[in-house]
């Protein structure tokens, strides 16, 4: 049994929600938290929830949140007991691990050994073998690239060090499988400093569920039931329930039984997380061991009633457990969304800028490391916000998720919202039970739901009273006059708007006129025939401002509460109980001289270019890969838009670049085809 320690004071050697999450359990714990923070953090949202904040330096993860020696000296220079890594960064680091203890501090984690054996994905494949847990085979690769022979396809390239969908590849022909061991390699190494890949059987139609688990150190494991994490883009997780639905009692039993038997093997200490595919048949496959919380455990939570984080405290402190399995109960159902700056219609471009609001309803739990005034930028992950619905049943939480998506009020940069909400009222997940293909399999959700041809005209009235306070308040002037006010009486004014990820950017006309302090006079669609005695066609709404920003519309007798907000891209954002929908207004007067910026693809965000594939005086036709920049821990292929000729390489491996660079100048061509 491990030697009973006293935690008071930690470190919390991460940022963001993570960092928050911690907080909140050791502060209702009375302990004391300390954060860090690197420079471009310096006014992030955790700061507000430590007790004390050191400095680290540095604006990269590298440069900061990596860097033990740092972490080492805040947690003595601030006298803490522990350092808690959270979930990311040195979470899955044996040798932090090591040197942290080495240094007379507690690490709440597993041990470091363990860190090593179960994070190798090679090694703790062979140990679920000899654990008795059922997995696949696997084909090495080797050190200088050499793919094996006899690898069925399709087959899944993965990297032994690490997680999260980095270093991972589906390859479905032999032809494809050189390249895809070189990208996942390449991407291996920049994300976890090792290039060691190896190769398994691709599961088709697989579900990805996971068992949580808490081991003691002392042969003492407790499991706290499943999660479904299958609705994933780029390996990445999207969505993640708890319990899994559609799975039968036999399958569940074994994984439960799978996970605990493996943490007995290796007599794991702590939290993690051990995951498996199923396939339709109910075929169970190892895939690995997360040592470490995850980012969906709220749903674990949420169904058991047991704070995961308090009970690593009690484990890091010796006291055990502090519960046999026939204490743990499963009761409802809880959904998580992780809510990322990403814009899933564009190829889940990620999005930065400064978040404007950031508000969700209180129906659900919300865990975020933004607020507003936030800035997102290309250092970090896109992820601002987990939020956890819970409901008696699983129909009752996709509901509660759903509504509380529909009126949340995020803006300042392009997220998933809408996705998600079109994800959660979709049949086929609605059923239960999707796989790991299922967003390949349903592109339509990626543009989101769209809400109904008179919540949108609602929404486009709101923008334009919004656009006219804005408008007002800003006109020191002539801000006294009435708005709209014009010599020309019967007619109203007459603006051009384009709804934004709708229906091939579809555009609305809308005139309008103030006719009281309440009431207004709008037309949507053609100018307006006048009528026998000069005013507009019939078509009166009476909406009004309920406060900044909120407008309660009334259209043909039914009245929609709207929120607006400016966008800092140059749009107005709106959101309603009937979903979201982006605007932007278009300008009166074309611009003529306006002329096309740059002769070639251009950077979609700042980043770092970590190949180039083609040379000056190259040929090349529509869709080749000129070159890779990895962004916000993902990598972006750019393409070419055209048949063209490359004239210039304007970047080299290892540059910078930022958002609206010109990256390979091109000539169009037309290719010979003789």
């Amino acid at each position: 049994m491990a030697t009973p320690h006293n935690i008071s004071r930690i470190l919390i050697a991460n940022r963001g929600e993570i960092a928050r999450r911690i907080a909140r359990t050791a502060h209702a714990r009375g302990m004391t938290c300390v954060g860090v923070y690197s420079e471009p953090d310096r006014h992030a949202a955790h700061l507000d929830d430590m007790d004390l904040a050191v400095a680290l330096g540095g604006a990269t993860a590298a440069e900061s949140y990596l860097r033990t020696d740092a972490i080492i000296a805040a947690a003595i220079a601030t006298g803490c007991d522990a350092v808690h890594p959270g979930y990311g960064f040195l979470a899955e680091n044996a040798q932090a691990a090591r040197d942290i203890e080495r240094a007379g501090l507690i690490w709440i984690g597993p041990t470091p050994e363990q860190i090593e054996l179960l994070g190798d994905k090679i090694a703790a494949k062979r140990a679920a073998v000899a654990a008795g847990v059922p997995t696949t085979d696997i084909f090495i690769v080797g050190a200088t690239g050499d793919v094996p022979d006899g690898v069925p396809f399709p087959a899944l390239v993965k990297a032994a060090a690490g997680g999260g969908g980095r270093g991972m590849r589906i390859v479905r022909k032999q032809n494809d499988l050189a390249e895809a061991v070189a990208a996942a390699s390449r991407e291996a190494k920049a994300a976890f400093g090792d290039a060691t890949v190896f190769i398994e059987p691709y599961i088709e139609s697989g579900r990805h569920i996971e068992v949580q688990i808490v081991g003691d150190g002392d042969g003492d494991v407790v499991h706290f039931a499943e999660r479904d994490c299958s609705v994933q883009r780029r390996n990445q997780k999207v969505i993640e329930e708890a319990p899994a639905p559609r799975l039968s009692d036999d399958v569940r039993s074994r994984l439960h039984q799978g996970a605990c038997d493996l943490a007995r093997h290796v007599n794991y200490r702590g939290a993690g997380t051990v995951e498996f595919l199923v396939s339709a048949d109910g075929t169970i496959t190892f895939l690995e061991v997360n040592t470490r919380l995850q980012v969906e455990h709220p749903v674990t939570e949420a169904i058991t009633g047991v704070d995961l984080v308090g009970v690593q405290f009690d484990v890091a402190m010796g006291r055990g457990i502090g519960m046999s399995q026939s204490d743990v109960r499963v009761c409802g159902h809880a959904v998580e969304l992780r809510v990322v700056a990403e814009d899933p219609a564009s190829g889940w471009l990620p999005s930065t800028g400064v978040i404007e609001s950031f508000k969700v309803p209180n129906t659900v739990r919300l865990d975020s490391g933004v607020q507003p005034g936030s800035e997102v930028s290309t250092n970090y992950d896109s992820l601002l916000a987990k939020v956890i619905a819970v409901g008696d049943t699983r129909e009752e939480s996709l509901a509660r998720a759903a509504d509380a998506m529909r009126r949340a009020d995020i803006s300042g940069l392009r997220t998933n919202v809408d996705m998600l909400i079109s994800v959660l009222t979709e049949a086929e997940f609605y059923k239960g039970g999707v796989d790991t293909a299922y967003l390949d399999r349903h592109p339509e959700v990626l543009s989101g739901g769209r809400p109904s041809e008179s919540d949108i005209e609602a929404h486009l009235i709101a923008t334009v009273l919004q656009r006219v306070a804005a408008h007002r308040a800003a006109d020191d002037k002539w801000g006294f006059a009435p708005a709209g006010w014009r010599n020309v009486a019967t007619r109203g004014q007459r603006s051009t708007f384009t709804e934004l990820a709708g229906p091939h950017d579809k555009d609305y006309s809308v005139e309008y006129r103030r006719l009281n302090d309440l009431e207004w006079e709008f037309r949507i669609g053609d100018h307006p025939v006048a009528d026998g005695d000069g005013a507009l066609a019939p078509d009166v709404r009476t909406p009004h401002r309920v406060r900044i920003g909120v407008h309660a519309v009334e259209v043909d007798g039914v009245r929609r509460t709207v929120t607006v907000r400016r966008s800092n891209v140059g749009t107005w954002v709106c959101a309603s109980s009937a979903g979201r929908t982006e605007w932007a207004e278009q300008p009166r007067f074309a611009d003529h001289d306006a002329e096309l910026v740059g002769s070639g693809p251009v950077a979609p965000l700042p980043g770092t270019v970590i190949d180039v594939k083609v040379a000056a005086g190259q040929r090349v036709a529509e869709g080749t890969v000129l070159m890779v920049i990895e962004a916000m821990k993902m990598e972006h292929q750019i393409t070419s838009p055209t048949d063209a000729v490359v004239v210039e390489v304007k970047f080299g491996v290892g540059e910078r670049v930022d958002m609206g660079d010109v990256l390979v100048e091109l000539e169009a061509e037309a290719l010979d085809n003789g």
